[in-house]
């Protein structure tokens, strides 16, 4: 539980706030002013030309998606699963198309291979109508090579797919592990630490700040100061920022705190196994985050769809003649979608409710923390009247009841029958 810290600071004295006064003395050669020039002047614009046009749309849609991906996620209640689940769903889903990062990530791609289209229409076009001279041909093709070919295609989204899938789960499992050993951590020090010392206090801090410092070392961009200012103490705060790999500190604040707590053998093997479960879950996220999906297997598959599709008008146009352009809009979104959901589920992190994970974790610490004492009193005040009862009963006899537990709701009847 993190101790409130006082706002009170003892303010520095004026001879610390000002420097020593020094005479002022004129130079011996007089500095040249330039009113004119700026220090530091702007950098020149970049230069226009074709590449930076083309890379408009596609910097455009980047920046949308790297934008959306800094979002926070929230974890599902009663209402977002009835939404979810509800029958409208595909309208709903049909009519946000447009603020889907995913359906504008495929602004760049759709609209290159619709051009490509449309420019191999045009032309066929031209040269039916006999606009262009006669040794341009046609620009048509057999349809059997893309019906020899279809299932591969098929096959390499599907094994795509099901690869960022399976990291996805592998890092949700590691961080449910790795919430579950922060909640038993903390509970096992509450119950084996009994007196409320100024390091248990500490211990449960340093317990809790490990998820949001393992958040925010996964999550590029994290602001992991402003995450632990009102968790850590300052002191604390200044050596975690400074180290190098954040989560492994707070891990060494946690294995220092248990060697001064002077706890018995079984207990402090029983704690240290938690912070065995910590450095797992380290070490599953860090391989999860560093090493991807083969970059040959993605390349392969991106390179397949680009040549598939930059083909597709030619392969099409003696069946569907102007219809290509539709037909190879829709293929491009819906290929492109399926391997662009790969792409963005091969890294979980950004993807899962972790900011709501730590904070669920910091709300049950605290309502363990609220309840504890409560609990033992209880219990203890039923010991004693356990105890209170024996001594009062006649002829050595159990009181009423006989000593068996009563289901509650039952009457002592309910079995005659």
């Amino acid at each position: 539980m993190a101790t409130p810290k006082s706002s009170f600071r003892i303010a520095p004295s004026s001879s610390s706030q000002f420097p020593p006064w020094t005479p002022f003395k004129i130079p011996l050669k007089p500095s040249k002013i330039l009113c004119s020039r700026n220090p530091n002047p702007p950098s020149p614009p970049a230069p226009i030309n074709l590449i930076s046009i083309l890379r408009v749309i596609p910097d455009w849609a980047d920046a949308i998606q790297e934008s959306r991906l800094k979002q926070k996620r929230q974890l599902y209640k009663y209402e977002d699963w009835v939404e979810h689940r509800s029958s409208l769903r595909h309208l709903r889903h049909l009519l946000s198309s447009l603020s889907s990062r995913v359906v504008l990530s495929l602004v760049p791609p759709v609209i290159a291979f619709t051009t490509v289209a449309v420019v191999v229409a045009s032309y066929n076009t031209a040269v039916f109508w006999d606009l262009l001279p006669e040794f341009f041909p046609i620009l048509r093709a057999s349809s059997l090579p893309y019906q020899l070919t279809a299932p591969a295609l098929a096959l390499l989204l599907v094994f795509r797919t099901e690869a960022s899938y399976s990291r996805f789960e592998e890092g949700r499992k590691a961080w449910t592990k790795v919430i579950s050993g922060t909640n038993d951590f903390a509970r096992q020090v509450i119950v084996s630490v009994e007196t409320d010392s100024v390091l248990k206090t500490a211990l449960l801090q340093y317990i809790l700040a490990f998820p949001i410092a393992l958040k925010c070392h996964l999550i590029h961009g994290s602001d992991i100061g402003g995450d632990l200012k009102n968790l850590l103490e300052d002191n604390d705060l200044d050596l975690v920022l400074s180290s190098n790999h954040r989560p492994r500190c707070i891990i060494q604040f946690i294995s220092q705190s248990l060697k001064l707590l002077n706890l018995e053998s079984s207990t402090l093997t029983t704690l240290e196994s938690k912070v065995t479960c910590f450095h797992e879950g380290i070490g599953v996220c860090e391989q999860i985050t560093s090493i991807p999906i083969p970059v040959s297997y993605t390349r392969l598959t991106s390179r397949f769809l680009v040549l598939w599709h930059l083909t597709l008008p030619i392969i099409l146009w003696d069946d569907c003649h102007w219809i290509v352009v539709p037909a190879t809009f829709i293929s491009a979104a819906s290929l492109f979608c399926i391997e662009e959901v790969g792409v963005l589920i091969e890294e979980p992190f950004p993807m899962l409710a972790l900011d709501e994970l730590c904070k669920l974790v910091y709300d049950n610490v605290q309502e363990t923390l609220k309840s504890e004492k409560k609990i033992r009193k209880l219990l203890n005040t039923k010991i004693k009247d356990a105890v209170s009862s024996r001594k009062h009963t006649a002829n050595g006899h159990p009181a009423s009841g006989g000593g068996q537990s009563i289901w509650p709701n039952n009457s002592s009847n309910s079995i005659d029958n």
